[in-house]
């Protein structure tokens, strides 16, 4: 509602709408339609200037098309490892090179896996914030077991990912340290 009162306009951001119920969609499109809302106990709120509005979506349900109609869509795929490591390196600038291009590349190689939730970004933000608390220095089996639950939100995920531990972790020390050898001196 405040962003319809606004005279200037505003910027309205409704995160992860799919999560939301039929009900809240049906409310969200009569603002998309009209800007405006109507409450019984209130009356109708329309828009001064209407607002301009992102929906994100994981994709957990189908939004009605009715909503979809009234929206352009725009897929944004995960970040390759070159963009995630610039991410990870503004996000988390006390973390150390190797470690970042390690963990990057860790979760880059988690990401081809069959696993129920794909470490996203933020994940990985958090974990190379975890990391960096611990004072890492760099990827370890040990230590990524240990901090493995901060990058994966599953416990069947976890018990997937267990057995191939030491494989990430020796496949993303590989490209860093190959990465480090092609590097002009």
């Amino acid at each position: 509602m405040k962003a319809l009162e606004q005279k200037t306009g505003a910027v309205l951001l409704i995160d992860e709408v799919d999560k939301a119920n039929e009900e809240f969609e049906a409310l969200l499109l009569e603002v998309l339609s009209a800007f405006q809302v109507t409450i019984p106990e209130i009356g109708t709120i329309k828009a001064k200037q209407p607002p301009i509005v992102f929906l994100t979506s994981n994709n957990t349900r189908d939004m009605g098309d009715a909503l979809k109609r009234r929206c352009l869509h725009l897929h944004i795929p995960l970040p390759d490892a070159r963009l995630e490591e610039q991410i990870i390196g503004v996000r988390v600038p006390d973390i150390d090179t190797r470690l970042r291009r390690q963990l990057v590349n860790f979760v880059q190689s988690l990401r081809e896996q069959n696993l129920k939730k794909l470490p996203s970004i933020s994940e990985t933000i958090d974990w190379a914030r975890a990391l960096v608390l611990l004072h890492a220095t760099e990827l370890n089996a040990d230590l990524v077991r240990e901090t493995l639950n901060v990058l994966l939100k599953f416990e069947e995920d976890i018990i997937t990912t267990a057995p191939i531990i030491n494989e990430l972790v020796n496949k993303s020390d590989r490209i860093v340290s190959d990465t480090t050898c092609a590097a002009p001196t």
